[in-house]
């Protein structure tokens, strides 16, 4: 018997030996190996030791068990400390109305709307009929994606008889698109998979031809307009528009007033538009005005006018209006609303009384409403210090009211219908918060702060107000600062997780994107990137200065090109954060823009430069986050990635975080999650993807408890 009980304690101590020293090395980070790829241009030469993760195949066995081995890793520290996660996310998810249906928009005969029900990860789409309000569902989302590991609907259009919907699905990530038509009334699928798609859709009247835009099956740019009859094999459409600029981007869609299938052909710095009759969709396409260098412009079919939004000799851009058969020649265009230098003009839509232009003005959105008859103006007022407004969707132009969209940081998405007339807002949803939640808990406060160059710079924030205490709580500061995009600042379920533990939450609205601005978004791209970064260094020392965060507690996050941002500024400044989130980052900048097979690169030249220039090739080199990696004691930083992601290839996030390991001299963990059936977005589904926002704030947690600890 004591031989058993000895024998017994021998396994018994083997096997916690085993388990222990497992547990042990999951706790080690994975140690990429090395094989030295050489690129040399411009006299430079660059050593890139983990090139070989580069699989376009994404199959490459080596490259996959790596990913896997990250996430490995990610999951061990997790555990090998207090967990937050499924705190968190239970938190956010119990903020979510369960069950809730969306503002109806009026089209045609029907009202249409989005319904989720009870723990169901994707909407319903339904309409009903205006007369007798009977319901009929159009799609049912959750039975598209059933058994799948990935699905996104991207867009869906009704047919003009209204008997058919055209939608566009993603079943990657990828962002190749399958458009499939089903026949509403016998709710059945008509056999069409139109594959390789942008997901664009536009009908002709008749509703016998839909038009779509296919992408490069390399490159994955949208390049080539189709026609496609109903009940055609696809390799029997007809190819209406190639474009051969590989700089420019090629949409497709029908105007609101359903006269025109427009055809519009963009790059960063120009513009194009082409339409075909509806009626007549075998006619070729007729060019508004012919592209130009530096001249962007759009169009409203407005009756017998056109209406142009237009930066010529207007940087922040005008209204004109021209007739449709005079438009080729910008001599008889006619001023409408003339350029304000303080005034972005970001969009418009135009209905039979009157013109509602989308501006921007001191960093902040509001509407216009200009009457045709009497060129009265009027404008939409908003309460909040900082907020984010927009258009919401507003299908017909045969309308006396239009519908916006509102929020704030404290204040949860709001839809509105205007009053055309009298311009008075009309509140018609706004979305439940489940719990305890008290907007009147929480300061907001939004200010300028001066940079460097003595630029003002604005900064929007939240914090709870019994949960602040001046210089002590930890601060995170979130960024962007490229292709003109401005970072508004709405309301977010997810934040209040955040906020409530102590958190000031602030938006830097640095130079890239268009808050002051079309000079907003120059200043702060090709030879000015550079001030994006010191933007948003001066921006977090400020706050700092001004008692918003203690400087042990400092963390910053950003994606895409925000992640580009925050390699930049970590290498520019790591001793400045405790922690980093970088969302499926854009951070090998050089090789990326240098390879014209990668998609986006050639269709960005002018938003970051042509590496075949030296002088931009230098430059970009100068702040590339790759290239720029040093022995510096990093902060701790959670790296985001999706394999099958378009946008930022899986590959760059990947060797970042090889790379900072390498030359790391601090013990502060390096982790990245890799999203195996997911792209530039994350995963799919409406909860799910909220699994991955609970990681994050659980790893702020996780290093601000560890405080001054080393990892």
């Amino acid at each position: 018997m004591n031989f058993f009980k000895i024998f017994f304690f021998v396994l018994l101590n083997i096997f916690l030996n085993y388990v222990l020293t497992q547990e042990l090395d999951d706790l080690k980070p994975p140690i990429a190996k090395k094989i030295p790829k050489k690129f040399e241009a411009h006299g430079v030469e660059r050593i890139d030791n983990y090139y070989w993760m580069r699989d376009d195949s994404r199959s490459n066995k080596e490259v996959i068990k790596h990913l896997k081995q990250e996430n490995k890793y990610l999951e061990s520290w997790f555990r090998s400390g207090v967990d937050y996660r499924k705190e968190i996310f239970n938190e956010i998810v119990s903020r979510i109305p369960k069950k809730e249906d969306s503002v109806p928009v009026p089209m045609g005969s029907y009202e249409y709307y989005r319904r989720y029900k009870q723990d169901r990860e994707y909407p319903i789409y339904i309409r009903r009929n205006k007369n007798t309000l009977k319901e009929q569902v159009i799609l049912d989302v959750n039975g598209l994606a059933e058994g799948k590991n990935f699905y996104q609907l991207s867009n869906w259009s009704i047919s003009p008889s209204e008997n058919k919907l055209a939608f566009a699905e993603d079943l990657t990530g990828r962002r190749e698109y399958i458009i499939r038509i089903k026949r509403i009334s016998s709710d059945s699928f008509l056999d069409e998979r139109l594959t390789g798609t942008s997901g664009d859709i536009a009908w002709s009247k008749d509703g016998k031809f839909i038009f779509y835009v296919k992408r490069d099956p390399e490159t994955l740019l949208p390049y080539q307009v189709y026609r496609h009859r109903i009940g055609d094999k696809q390799s029997e459409d007809v190819l209406i528009y190639q474009e051969e600029d590989n700089t420019f981007h090629v949409s497709v869609g029908n105007t609101r007033s359903k006269k025109y299938v427009e055809i519009y052909i963009s790059s960063t710095t120009s513009s194009e538009t082409l339409l075909i009759d509806s009626s007549s969709p075998s006619d070729l396409p007729n060019t508004v005005l012919k592209r130009e260098k530096n001249h962007i412009y759009s169009v409203e079919d407005d009756g017998d006018l056109m209406i142009i939004r237009t930066n010529w000799k207007a940087k922040n851009f005008r209204l004109m209006s021209v007739p449709k058969n005079q438009s080729t020649k910008k001599t008889n265009w006619q001023e409408l609303l003339p350029h304000n230098e303080e005034i972005l003009i970001q969009s418009f839509l135009s209905f039979p009384t009157h013109l509602v232009t989308l501006e921007r003005s001191k960093g902040l959105s509001n509407f216009r409403l200009i009457d045709k008859n009497d060129n009265s103006h009027k404008f939409v007022n908003f309460q909040d210090q900082t907020y984010e407004t927009y258009f919401a969707a507003n299908p017909e132009y045969e309308n006396t009211k239009f519908y916006i969209g509102y929020s704030s940081l404290r204040t949860p998405d709001t839809v509105y219908s205007i009053s055309l007339k009298s311009s008075r807002k009309k509140l018609l949803k706004q979305v439940e918060v489940k719990g305890p939640f008290e907007p009147n808990r929480y300061k907001v406060e939004r200010f300028f702060i001066k940079g460097r160059d003595n630029t003002s710079i604005p900064v929007s924030l939240i914090y709870r107000k019994d949960s602040f205490i001046r210089g002590s709580n930890p601060l995170f500061v979130y960024g962007y600062g490229s292709y003109g995009i401005s970072m508004d600042t709405g309301f977010s379920y997810s934040r209040i997780s955040l906020i409530d533990r102590g958190f000031v939450f602030a938006v830097a609205h640095i130079r890239g994107g268009q808050e002051l601005g079309r000079k907003w978004y120059e200043d702060g791209k090709m030879m000015k990137k550079k001030n994006t970064f010191n933007d948003f260094i001066d921006v977090t020392e400020s706050l700092l200065n001004k008692g918003y965060g203690h400087r042990e507690r400092v963390y910053a996050g950003g994606g895409s090109a925000g992640g580009l941002l925050m390699g930049a500024v970590v290498n520019q400044k790591p001793e400045l954060f405790k922690g980093v989130i970088s969302n499926v980052p854009f951070v090998d900048i050089v090789t990326t823009m240098s390879d014209s097979s990668i998609p986006l690169t050639t269709g960005e030249y002018s938003e970051w430069g042509n590496p075949e220039d030296e002088r931009e090739f230098k430059y970009i080199l100068s702040y590339s986050p790759y290239d720029n990696i040093k022995a510096y004691h990093y902060p701790s930083i959670l790296v985001t990635t999706g394999l099958w992601d378009s946008q930022v290839q899986y590959y760059e996030p990947a060797k970042y975080v090889a790379k900072i390991r390498e030359f790391n001299k601090s013990n502060n963990p390096i982790l990245m999650k890799a999203n195996l059936t997911a792209g530039h977005s994350g995963i799919s589904g409406r909860f799910a993807s909220l699994k991955e926002v609970a990681m994050e704030y659980a790893f702020l947690l996780r290093i601000d408890k560890e405080k001054g600890k080393s990892h």
